[in-house]
């Protein structure tokens, strides 16, 4: 007897779906699984049986063949366990309703004893599924929600292997899960647990991250240890704009294909804040292994990416970063499969300034021998910090700014005013195809967009010269003047707009470093 069932196999953030043939045939107690199946897949022939035996279902004695087509893509993981088994039971009479099985994608890792596992990549799976005219899936109970989120898709969660027997039964009632998605989107996005108006001083630091979160700029902060730079940069999501519907989605399927979600998790509804440690392997931050996984800087797509202390990342590590920093998307290639993940972030880096800490300090004393200070600042190539838009120097918060009850703008109102900009710049691009901020504007987007008046031409003429400029940060100076003069709502650029986006080249400056 022939029963097909339906699976799915995720690479990169797509999924393909997988047809699961099951043949019961004569002959002595043997079981095949073909079509190039890894060995998790293999393995679930023991998964299974103990999960049927366990629970009182019959276990076939005679020759049993699978095939999982088609045959030339790898089948990776233990989730195909349950269509696997389901194939298994719709072969010997154990579910009576073959003909539903057609209309349903069924996923899920088996216990010994029959219990039902999460997987990873529920959404692209229900994306997919939806996609291709299926009714309905089967999931793990744990990611139910997740895959529920996609509509005109019935979405059953079981939590054991009996509930899946119940479910293809004639007498079934078992209703689909119901998620009223934008409900739950639109109101997580309100809330957080920081706000810039708990930042006492540093209103200068705050304006460079309100002007970055309004172009969509890479930053760097160079300051004294305790400075707040830490402070500053995780409370950045707190004035980027909400993120769209669409946004979410692509954030969220991320996030599910690296099982990052926790469980019962609707869609990311708040932009991700990542911060690994200065110890990331290239393979942790940008994404690989044998079987391609999204890295940190995939994970940070759609927010911020922080890498605190700067040099104390391994140079290769940093290095990798280069190209996908332009192309706003990381392509991972093996020998069988390349495979895209999107990478646009925004990079807000930390560092300070010398190993002591201290040099450029107002009141403490670099004890650093002379060149420390240059080897240190020479751990960060020239090439990634001319990609870096904003260069600004954090200085420590006096007594007085810390001891005052006077609080700061909240993170509402500046998030209003980047709101307001970004909407400038979204008009400006409409009709660009993947540019919606200043900070992605090619060179032919730039001469055309930021077109500068003569004495603002003569002052940047006179930066490029004194600081020996390159060509990209003259075009990083041009954008950045662009966003200030967004945030104004200032049709030109003026000659302050100009100084201001110059100011903000610390590094760039001739005898910085000593």
């Amino acid at each position: 007897m022939l029963v097909k069932t339906f699976g799915s196999a995720v690479y990169g953030v797509e999924a393909i779906t997988i047809t699961i043939e099951g043949h019961l045939a004569p002959g002595e107690l043997k079981y095949f699984i073909v079509g190039l199946p890894d060995n998790a897949v293999k393995e679930s022939t023991m998964r299974i049986e103990s999960a049927l035996k366990s629970n009182k279902l019959h276990w076939p004695r005679t020759k049993y063949v699978v095939n999982m087509a088609p045959a030339d893509i790898k089948k990776t993981g233990a989730a195909f366990d349950l269509p696997i088994a389901t194939g298994i039971l719709a072969a010997t009479g154990q579910i009576k309703c073959i003909d539903h099985l057609q209309d349903f994608i069924i996923m899920g890792e088996l216990g010994l004893d029959g219990s039902i596992q999460p997987i990873r990549g529920a959404l692209p799976i229900a994306i997919q599924a939806r996609k291709e005219g299926f009714k309905g899936m089967v999931v793990p109970l744990a990611n139910a929600r997740e895959a529920a989120m996609v509509q005109q898709l019935d979405v059953y969660g079981v939590s054991h292997i009996n509930e899946v027997v119940a479910l293809f039964s004639a007498n079934n009632k078992q209703e689909p899960l119901k998620v009223n998605t934008r409900e739950d989107f639109f109101n997580a996005q309100q809330f957080f647990d920081i706000d810039f108006q708990e930042v006492k001083g540093q209103e200068n630091i705050k304006r460079a991250l309100e002007i970055a979160a309004a172009g969509g700029h890479n930053a760097i902060l160079i300051g004294p240890p305790g400075a707040g730079k830490t402070m500053l940069a995780k409370r950045l999501p707190t004035i980027l704009p909400p993120l769209s519907l669409h946004e979410a989605l692509e954030t969220t399927k991320i996030h599910s294909v690296a099982g990052k979600l926790p469980e019962n998790a609707t869609l990311v509804a708040k932009r991700p804040f990542r911060s690994p440690h200065h110890t990331v392997s290239d393979v942790a931050l940008v994404g690989g292994g044998g079987i391609p996984q999204p890295g940190e800087i995939s994970l940070a797509h759609n927010g911020v990416l922080f890498l605190d202390e700067l040099p104390e990342f391994k140079r290769t590590v940093l290095e990798v970063m280069r190209q996908p920093m332009e192309e706003r998307k990381v392509t991972i290639s093996r020998a069988r499969i390349a495979v895209d993940f999107p990478a646009s972030f925004m990079l807000i880096a930390s560092m300070n300034p010398c190993p002591c800490g201290f040099y450029n300090h107002p009141e403490k004393e670099c004890t650093c021998a002379p060149g420390t200070v240059q080897k240190y600042l020479n751990k960060v190539s020239g090439p990634l910090l001319d990609r870096i838009d904003l260069h600004v120097e954090v200085t420590p918060v006096s007594f007085q700014e810390l001891s005052s009850q006077p609080k700061g703008e909240n993170s509402s109102v500046i998030r209003e005013r980047v709101i307001r900009a970004r909407q400038i710049q979204s008009d400006r691009f409409k009709e660009q195809e993947g540019i919606f901020a200043n900070a992605q504007m090619n060179t032919k987007l730039l001469r055309e967009m930021c077109i500068l008046q003569p004495a603002g031409e003569s002052l940047l003429k006179s930066a490029m010269e004194k600081l020996n400029l390159s060509a990209r940060a003259y075009d990083r100076i041009l954008k950045v003047s662009r966003t200030i003069a967004d945030l104004e709502q200032a049709n030109q650029i003026e000659t302050h707009h100009v100084a201001e986006a110059i100011q903000y080249r610390s590094l760039d400056r001739e005898g910085w470093a000593g």
